[in-house]
């Protein structure tokens, strides 16, 4: 099943729909928070600072959202209340363990050192999947005339995209190659987790 034909189902399944905002949320702010973890005591930079407190506002965006399709909304992020929930939140931890295995291969840097790498190479491959699955899923919902809109979090993660390649630049001249062996990570584990959720709506479907 393709992500288009995915994303037409969800958003035509309120309960679901709710369900798959939820888990967006989720990930938006496990996102924020790893974000967060990543920060040097005092060398923090304005950037580092910005993205995270706008990956906590898409959160908290993506939750309020889910009022404008049903009044049961998903109160917290217990597994009842996320889809394929065992994916969703290994996604982002097993991209962060498999980079950081990576770059200790490819790289000599300290524990704190490591730790800004991998927030590097972690948030820009975040990033180029946000700027694939976002604008897909806002085609979905004006297609179908839905309430919900994610047009601002499309320009916002548009603009992460372009500050992670900047902050790469800085790190490292030959980062693009680095890069191509993290996105080969993350689209595999994102392969998995859009199959899981795949396999989730069809048993419901059929129940």
């Amino acid at each position: 099943m393709t992500l288009y034909h995915l994303l037409e189902r969800i958003v035509n399944d309120n309960d679901i729909h709710a369900k798959w905002l939820n888990t967006l949320s989720y990930m938006e702010n496990a996102g924020a928070r790893k974000i967060s973890a990543c920060e040097h005591p005092s060398e923090v930079n304005l950037i580092q600072l910005k993205h995270a407190a706008e990956e906590h506002r898409h959160a908290y965006y993506l939750k309020k959202q889910i009022l404008k399709i049903t009044s049961s909304n998903c109160e917290n992020y217990r597994k009842e209340y996320l889809l394929a929930h065992a994916f969703t939140r290994q996604y982002l931890h097993s991209l962060d363990i498999k980079t950081c295995k990576y770059l200790q291969q490819k790289f000599s840097l300290t524990k704190e050192q490591l730790r800004y790498a991998a927030y590097l190479f972690v948030t820009y491959a975040i990033e180029v999947r946000a700027d694939e699955l976002y604008p897909v899923y806002q085609e979905v919902l004006t297609k179908y005339g839905s309430k919900v809109m994610v047009k601002s979090i499309i320009l916002e993660e548009e603009g992460h995209l372009e500050e992670m390649i900047h902050q790469l630049d800085e790190f490292c001249e030959e980062w693009k190659i680095h890069a191509e062996h993290i996105l080969k990570i993350e689209n595999e584990l994102h392969q998995q987790w859009i199959n899981s959720i795949s396999e989730e709506i069809l048993k419901t479907e059929h129940a």
